[in-house]
């Protein structure tokens, strides 16, 4: 059965990534949108849901969220045909410049690579980086980098903005897979 709702799932070790999946939460609406913790998810969890966000940090030497490298092996098994996903990720542009919002990336070549519709890509202008795996294209992430590390004021701006038009591009993506 196909939920109207959007699926939410994100991990979190420090609380950051919750925090920013909480604040989508209250932009959408808490009747629109089921957030679930991916340390709690099975890839049977994703099945209903045609809209999916998906919120992770990268840690490290660009390795994925503790939660989400656990999950990883279920997640290269979804099926995401039909599914439009847009994705937000935690880094810190400055201490791991390289390795920026990695985790973005490496989840995208699945969303990808399973038959998924990507939307929600983000510019990255104003942000200092070396290289990024989420950057699909030159200039463009394939969704919204947060970095609470050095530009904790620019957060609620980013996700407001970027919540309005994933927004618009989600009711895009179901009218044209309706018509």
């Amino acid at each position: 059965m196909v939920n109207d709702k959007i699926g939410l799932f994100y991990g979190s070790d420090t609380g950051y990534t919750e925090g920013v999946a909480h604040q989508i939460q209250e932009l959408i609406g808490a009747s629109n949108i089921e957030v679930h913790d991916i340390n709690r998810a099975k890839p049977e969890d994703f099945a209903p849901y045609q809209r999916i966000i998906i919120g992770l940090s990268t840690w490290h030497d660009g390795e994925l969220q503790s939660d989400w490298d656990a999950f990883y092996e279920n997640f290269k098994t979804i099926d995401f045909s039909g599914k439009t996903v847009a994705f937000f990720g935690l880094g810190d542009q400055i201490g791991y410049g390289e390795y920026f919002i990695d985790g973005v990336g490496i989840l995208g070549d699945v969303v990808y690579e399973n038959g998924g519709q990507i939307v929600g890509v983000w510019p990255t202008e104003g942000y200092d980086f070396e290289i990024s795996k989420a950057e699909f294209q030159e200039g463009w992430f394939l969704g919204l980098a947060i970095d609470e590390d050095n530009q904790p004021e620019m957060t609620v701006p980013r996700v407001e903005a970027w919540v309005e038009q994933v927004m618009e591009e989600f009711a895009e993506a179901v009218s044209n897979q309706q018509a």
